[in-house]
Parts: C-alpha cells; structure tokens; sequence
C-alpha cells in the first residue's frame, strides 16, 4: 500500500532566458511522489525529465511554484539551506560513478558522513553496513581502478543510502553498465526501496531498467503526457539489515 505523499511538485514552471528568448523546460506540472515509492522518469532528451529530478533533489530552483519534500518548502530554501539539507535528506547515484579513484570502495562511501557531526565509531558502522547491504564488504580497501563497473556502481549506491537519506534519486543509473550489471543495479535498487522502504526516484531512458519501478511517468516538452504501472516481474530478496538501525544524528 502507498505511503502519503513525502514529495509534491505544486504547478511547477521551470524556464531559463536567452537573451530576450523565454526556454520553458517544464510546464505547470504537479506530481506526487508517496513515500516508499520507487517511481521512473522516462522521456525523450529535453523531455525536462532530469530538470524535474533535480529539482526535487534540491540540485535547482522552479521559477514558479512550490515542491515539498516531507513537511519541508525546498523550492522556499536559499543555496545555503538547500546543501545543507541534501546532505541528510538525498542520497545521488550518478551514471558515470564519480568516485574518487586515490580513495577505496570505504573512503568513497565515508565522504559524505564528513559533512555530519558522527564520531569515527559510528562512522565506521554506518560505512559497513552500507558495503554489506550492495554486498561488497569484501572489497572495502580496493579502489575504483580494482573494480568492475557493476561493483564501481555499488560503491556509488552504498555512498548514497549511507546517511540514511529521506530520497534515493538516480540518474541514469545503468546507462554505463552492460546487461548483466544493469539487471544487477536494478535488483539492488528494487531491493532497497521493498526490504528498506526508501523512496526511489529513477530517470532512465532504458525500459528495461524502468521495469522495476513500481510506476512509469512519461514527460514531453516539459509536460506529464502518460502514466503506467510496472509490476516488477521479478522478486528481489528483502534487504538483510536496515540500514535505519545504525545511529543518525
């Protein structure tokens, strides 16, 4: 069953300005996202797809309207506010990685609890707990350049769902993958969001990544054109620990 809603794009309008020529990316759109949803973003390029995502992520501003994350105004926060603020609430999973390469698998996935106030001691459990659940404790002291690109991918979600943050948004996540390492991500991703309960919002141009979301959003020329269910076909084991049970400030 559906949580309530944990994001609501409000009428939404999202334009840039070049020279006296007005851009419109998205147009009085309104969405809601229930919480412990696992939600695809699909549409053809300038589709204003990944515009949408990171403005729920806190990454941008609209130009008019509101979006809520929890009881939170993100669209009302300044620059200031809004960085603090995805350092607890958003965990990214970017296509291309970007993990440190002089860093191993444990320091790429630690980086982000530097910015909290944890003692090492509990950054260190936060950090393996997050390696157990993408099962790679067993390669926590190699670096990037030791590691496949399914296992590289790992490491980048580990890092993400390491401060236990309120949305899991990813880009294109297996857009740099091959088929097998691509239906792996997918079955880590699908489950984290049915053994943890997170709230994961995906942009993805590939279906067969979609297929696991539990609902498809179309957008075109910066509009909500379709809506679709997608049942997973597949049953990802629930996830062996939560990763909530590990302390956060």
């Amino acid at each position: 069953m559906a949580g309530e809603p944990i994001v609501r794009v409000r009428e939404v309008h999202k334009f840039f300005r070049r020279g006296s020529e007005q851009i419109d990316v998205l147009m009085n759109l309104s969405l809601d996202v229930p919480e412990g949803e696992f939600l695809a973003l699909m549409g053809p390029s300038g589709s204003g797809k990944t515009t949408l995502l990171n403005l729920i992520a806190g990454l941008d501003q609209p130009s008019e309207g509101q979006v809520w994350v929890g009881n939170q105004l993100i669209s009302g926060m300044s620059e200031s506010q809004l960085a603090k603020w995805r350092t607890r609430h958003v965990g990214f999973v970017f296509q291309f990685y970007h993990l440190l390469p002089v860093l191993t698998a444990y320091e790429n996935v630690e980086l982000p609890l530097l910015l909290l106030p944890l003692s090492a001691s509990d950054r260190r459990k936060q950090v393996t707990t997050a390696l157990d659940l993408v099962g790679l404790s067993d390669r926590s002291r190699h670096r990037p350049g030791q590691l496949s690109g399914g296992q590289q991918q790992r490491v980048g979600i580990a890092r993400a769902i390491v401060t236990d943050p309120t949305l899991l948004v990813a880009d294109e996540p297996t857009g740099d993958l091959d088929a097998k390492s691509a239906e792996e991500i997918m079955a880590l991703l699908a489950e984290l969001q049915k053994g943890l309960g997170k709230t994961i919002l995906m942009v993805t141009h590939d279906p067969r990544a979609a297929r696991w979301a539990q609902r498809i959003l179309h957008l075109e020329k910066g509009r909500l054109v379709e809506e679709n269910g997608a049942e997973s076909d597949a049953q990802p084991a629930a996830a062996s620990e939560s990763i909530k049970e590990v302390h956060q400030p």
